[in-house]
């Protein structure tokens, strides 16, 4: 348990310039993602019936639910700075997803920007969330 702990809340250890980027990262990736979120999130509560692209099979309710629970939630988790390197790892997925499968024969032109938010995704898994995050205070003063 304590290795789980120390990989899903370690903040990471960087300068303070460091840790102010890693905020503005999580802050304005959380933030955009969070706005294609909303509007799923509005379709699978909304009462109208659901249409949605069911790239993996599960049926396009269960597909829209997956992407409100990595778009909203997710980012809400990246925002705060709360199991950061988790959180990211289902917007990760989603992502890939959606570049390589949804728009597999859209051309690059839809696949570039979910490849880029998957390029954020990997470096905020991989770094952390930084100082300026829920995950340090969780942390701070433990060696994990």
């Amino acid at each position: 348990m304590k290795q789980l702990t120390k990989n899903i809340f370690n903040p990471g250890t960087y300068s303070n310039n460091v840790d102010l980027v890693l905020l503005i990262l999580r802050l304005v990736v959380g933030i955009f993602m969070l706005t294609h979120g909303i509007g799923k999130f509005d379709a699978l509560f909304g009462g109208e019936p659901i249409q949605f692209p069911d790239p993996l099979g599960i049926g396009a309710t269960a597909s829209l639910a997956m992407a409100v629970f990595s778009e909203v939630l997710c980012s809400i988790l990246l925002i705060i700075g709360l199991g950061t390197r988790l959180a990211a790892i289902p917007l990760l997925i989603t992502m890939l997803v959606a570049a390589l499968i949804v728009h597999s024969t859209d051309g690059f032109g839809r696949q570039e920007l979910p490849l880029i938010y998957t390029t954020l995704y990997i470096a905020i898994a991989i770094l952390g969330a930084g100082k300026f995050s829920l995950d340090y205070l969780i942390t701070k003063g433990r060696k994990l």
